[in-house]
Formats: C-alpha cells, sequence, structure tokens
C-alpha cells in the first residue's frame, strides 16, 4: 500500500477501557484496543462525561419521539437533553472532529448509539429504532463519514466493509484537501476502479461517466458529487458475486501473458472462491503473483489488490 497520512478515528472512551460508564465500568474491545490501534490514532470522546455527568451516575434513557427524544433520569426524570444537544452541536464542529477518517459508537448508548437504541414512550413501552443524541448530530453532520458501533463490528463482513470504507475515505480526504487537479482525480479514480466494482457496478458506472465530464464542473462541485458517490459506493458489501466479476476482469489483462496452464490455475482459484471452498486471498494472490511477473502497471496500481493492510487478515476467511 502506499504511504498514507495518519487516521484519525473518533471512538467512544468506554469502547478504549476509559471506567466512563453509569456504573463507574467500561465496555472495552479488544477489536479496537487490540486490532484497531495499530493502524489509526483514536480520538476519544464521552459526550455524557463532558457535559458534567459524575461516574458512578444515574442512568439515563430517552423518552418521546423517535425523532426528537428526551433524555432523561431513569428514576428521577432530570433531563439532560438541552445540555447534550448543546454540547454535541459544538463539539462535533471542533478541530479534532474535522480531521477524523472514522467513527466507532457505543452500541445501545442513549448518547452514542448509532441505531436500535430504546426510544421509551411516557407510558414506558420502548420501541428500538432510535438513535443517541451525540451519534445523530455526528451522523447528521458528517454524512459520509464511515460510522459503525463496536456490536455491529463483530460481524466479518460488516467490519471489512467498515475498514474498507475507513481507509478509503482517508486517502479521498487527503486528495480533495490539495489543489485541484484533473490529472490527479482521473488518477485516484482510475487507481480505485475495480474496488469500486466490488461494491457497487451502478456507482462504479455513475462515478466512470462523472470523471469522464470533469472539465465540465467547476472545482467545488465535482469534488462534492465525486465524494458522494464514491462514498455511496462503497457502502454496499462486496460480495463473492462481485469479487468474482472483479477477478475476472482483472484476468483479462493478463490474457497475453498467461501459459494455458497458469490461466487454468487462476480460473480453478476464482471458482473455488466463488463456491466459497477457499477464501478471497488466495485468488488475489495468485492473480498479483502474475501481476508482478509480467509487470501490468495498471493493475498493479489497483487499489482493490490492497485496500487496507494485509495483517488485518480481513480476506483470510471464507
Amino acid at each position: 500500500m502506499k504511504k498514507e497520512q495518519p487516521i484519525f478515528v473518533g471512538v467512544s472512551s468506554c469502547l478504549l477501557g476509559a471506567k466512563v460508564r453509569f456504573d463507574a465500568g467500561h465496555k472495552k474491545s479488544d477489536f479496537v484496543t487490540d486490532i484497531m490501534s495499530d493502524y489509526v490514532k483514536f480520538v476519544s470522546v464521552c459526550p455524557e462525561i463532558e457535559i458534567g455527568m459524575g461516574t458512578p451516575r444515574e442512568a439515563v434513557r430517552l423518552v418521546g419521539s423517535n425523532e426528537n427524544p428526551e433524555m432523561l433520569g431513569v428514576k428521577s426524570g432530570i433531563s439532560w437533553t438541552t445540555k447534550m444537544n448543546s454540547y454535541s452541536n459544538t463539539r462535533i464542529k471542533n478541530a479534532d472532529m474535522k480531521k477524523l477518517s472514522g467513527y466507532i459508537l457505543k452500541s445501545k448508548s442513549p448518547s452514542c448509539g448509532m441505531e436500535r437504541v430504546k426510544v421509551y414512550t411516557e407510558k414506558g413501552m420502548p420501541s428500538h429504532s432510535g438513535s443517541g443524541l451525540f451519534a445523530k448530530k455526528l451522523m447528521d453532520a458528517y454524512p459520509y463519514l464511515p460510522i459503525e458501533e463496536e456490536g455491529r463490528l463483530q460481524d466479518k463482513k460488516i467490519r471489512e466493509n467498515f475498514i474498507i470504507r475507513l481507509f478509503a475515505y482517508n486517502r479521498l480526504k487527503q486528495l480533495l484537501k490539495e489543489p485541484f487537479s484533473r490529472k490527479k482525480i482521473i488518477q485516484f479514480h482510475t487507481e480505485h476502479k475495480y474496488l469500486l466494482m466490488s461494491h457497487s457496478v451502478k456507482h462504479y458506472k455513475l462515478i466512470g461517466q462523472l470523471v469522464a465530464k470533469i472539465s465540465e464542473y467547476k472545482p467545488a462541485a465535482f469534488k462534492k458529487e465525486y465524494r458522494q458517490l464514491f462514498m455511496d459506493a462503497l457502502k454496499y458489501q462486496a460480495t463473492a458475486k462481485k469479487h468474482t466479476n472483479v477477478l475476472m476482469h482483472i484476468l483479462g489483462y493478463l490474457k497475453n501473458n498467461l501459459t494455458a496452464d497458469e490461466k487454468s490455475a487462476i480460473l480453478e482459484s476464482i471458482e473455488d472462491y466463488r463456491l466459497r471452498f477457499i477464501p478471497l486471498i488466495v485468488p488475489v494472490t495468485l492473480l498479483k503473483h502474475y501481476i508482478y511477473k509480467y509487470d501490468v502497471t495498471y493493475i498493479k496500481n489497483q487499489v482493490y489488490l490492497e485496500p487496507h493492510p494485509k495483517e488485518l487478515m480481513l480476506r483470510n476467511h471464507v
């Protein structure tokens, strides 16, 4: 992988092991502390502590409508809504938040839960369709920022998708901060073509059409539309079918170099992957061997071949 700038990721403090929960405990996440910490710099945030709640403290919950709930003490009924909303509006504008390339939230939290947070009616009946007050402000302010909850990240597919979006968003941010250069944007897009195809063929085509008309756009308008389409594409999970399509496209660039036996071996590995007999890393590694052996420059530069550090081993499972 190319050298990238440091990746800053926001995280709920309790996931780092900080004892900031209402019961003075924590919810340390091994994925966050033992795996992600090797590749990112964390920006730790605990909205409840930062608005003045102590530890231990009375638990709070959301009450009212899903769209505009109140944050109330479970026993006392004391409202923290105004403080939390005011804090959130200010906190999300801080400099350390603007440099983020991703965020990992604490699930089910009335302040940090991304989705399926309990919202109680006045009669005490809960729905599971709300978002934490801080999380809602964060998602509204940064609609393209890769955001996930630690609970959902236990799912291997969701985890891989989040990490792909995290690294891709970091690269995109670097590109869009630089002076506008059609040449650099076209190069960036070219290097990401097969990554985009592995997530959404529809968006791959739409973005290609946009880049083809880059000269017709003012820089700000182009950046806005490209960022939206690029990040929207990566929200779609890659599948075995989509990966197989990409692998076959890449194989096409080797057709004039491979012997019959070499091509047969690659086709067999792609088919075994499609049938879920072997992990994705096997056909990708085999293709990379021949891509470098025959110096196929266009494909060598494809981010798809290594969209995240190989040490994460996200492509090593069936």
